[in-house]
């Protein structure tokens, strides 16, 4: 008999199905045995005599086949997909066995979660809750979304190198790694290999890879490998060009989201998904940190926020304008890159951009410079020897368009579609300063 998905029962009522998957939780009644059989499609109620089920316990790997049977109407459990039938079990087989004594909660509805370090520790029993399934099923869609979005606009796919010879962003923060006899280190963005595929005449990439920071912080949002989204488009007349294509990419994947799991999602995390309505509100940081002095919260440094000014001034847009997300653009050069393109009429300034959801940082993009002796000047002022970055700025010796990009964090926007504070909560296996396995 063909294996049937839990999902797949509502419409056999009568039938006889064969079912795999876990027993989530066991409940004897006398002679009556109630096992509650979870697959990845869902939760299913089966009844059968004591005498058949035996031992079996909970998180046990069965195969079952019974006849689909519609519940009496004061077993319905609405908060269940299937609740309106149950399977009348004919034959249950153990498959594999599981020990007693689960190292956390097997109870997805248990108010008294595990200490979360236990809980990345046995990841895989923690990731068995639906509740936490949901989040990557969630991500699948969302990154098909902006694939979606990518393809249907004319962008190529590219897979850039992750050992590399020497720093695309900040150096302080890359992995060194003995690369036979000499030293590479682990990639922190693709950046330097976007802007050579506008050299090669591509026009618009996207990738969609892991990137590595050697950042000793152990804050709620930060991590040493994560996943990130990365575009590059050439042609372009300002950094607004990229703005504007980087905020339908977003609207067009969270409408895909929502489509797919808005109403879940409100169900089981309360959050009501808002797909967002373009085009998004921006301000300059000058305009941000006057808005936050009003507002009495205070920063450390003039060109850039820390965490809690993020939060203030993402409330702030919230309530003034009913939108979730705002550009803060115009950081100052001494925040940015040397290769963040400056305003001809504002040279201390970048044209460049932040982009907050509800109150947190989830994109930093940017205009290029992509004249090779601006570049080289600019180069020089940060302190940087051109000739570490000869196979860099050769990509601009042979003609090279006007060009910008941006790079993304989906974790980070899963954080916020779920309103899910903790970056550990939304990461498949997280990489942490004190964290390597499992």
């Amino acid at each position: 008999m063909e294996r049937t998905l839990i999902k797949d029962t509502i419409n056999k009522v009568g039938e006889m199905v064969l079912l795999k998957g876990w027993v989530q939780t066991r409940r004897d009644h006398g002679k009556i045995v109630f096992l509650d059989l979870r697959d990845r499609s869902g939760v299913i109620q089966i009844v059968a005599q004591a005498k058949k089920i035996g031992e079996i316990g909970t998180e046990w790997v069965v195969s079952v086949i019974g006849k689909v049977k519609s519940r009496p109407e004061k077993l319905i459990n609405d908060k269940i997909e299937t609740g309106k039938i149950e399977i009348d079990v004919e034959e249950i087989k153990t498959i594999a066995r599981s020990e007693v004594g689960f190292p956390i909660s097997m109870n997805q509805y248990s108010e008294n979660e595990s200490d979360q370090q236990i809980r990345l520790d046995w990841r895989f029993l923690d990731l068995r809750h639906p509740k936490k399934k949901l989040i990557f099923e969630v991500w699948t869609t969302m990154e098909q979304g902006f694939r979606n979005y990518w393809t249907k606009n004319n962008y190529i796919e590219i897979h850039s190198p992750k050992f590399i010879s020497a720093a695309s962003e900040s150096g302080a923060e890359l992995f060194e790694v003995k690369y036979f006899d000499r030293k590479a280190y682990l990639a922190q963005s693709p950046q330097f290999y976007k802007q050579m595929a506008m050299a090669a005449g591509f026009e618009r990439v996207f990738e969609v890879g892991p990137v590595f920071r050697a950042n000793p912080s152990f804050t709620s949002r930060h991590d040493t490998e994560f996943t990130m989204y990365d575009i590059e488009m050439s042609f372009i007349e300002s950094h607004q060009d990229v703005i504007s294509e980087e905020e339908k990419a977003i609207a067009y994947a969270l409408a895909e989201v929502d489509k797919e799991f808005g109403k879940t999602i409100k169900q089981e995390y309360g959050r009501n998904l808002v797909v967002p309505k373009l085009p998004f509100p921006q301000v300059t940081m000058k305009e941000a940190k006057e808005i936050l002095s009003k507002l009495e919260v205070s920063g450390e440094t003039d060109g850039d926020l820390n965490p809690e000014e993020e939060r203030q001034l993402g409330k702030y847009i919230f309530e003034k304008h009913g939108h979730e997300f705002v550009y803060i653009t115009e950081y100052p050069i001494s925040a940015r890159p040397f290769y963040h393109m400056r305003f001809e009429d504002k040279p201390t300034l970048t044209k460049s951009f932040d982009l907050l959801w509800n109150g947190l940082e989830i994109t930093t993009g940017a205009q290029r410079e992509h004249r090779l002796e601006v570049l080289m000047a600019q180069a020089k002022e940060k302190g940087l020897k051109p000739e570490s970055l000869e196979f860099y700025l050769n990509f601009f010796k042979f003609g090279m368009p006007p060009h910008g990009g941006c790079a993304l964090g989906p974790s980070r926007m899963l954080m916020k579609i779920f309103n899910i504070s903790n970056v550990r909560e939304v990461t498949y296996l997280y990489r942490g300063v004190n964290r390597l396995t499992p």
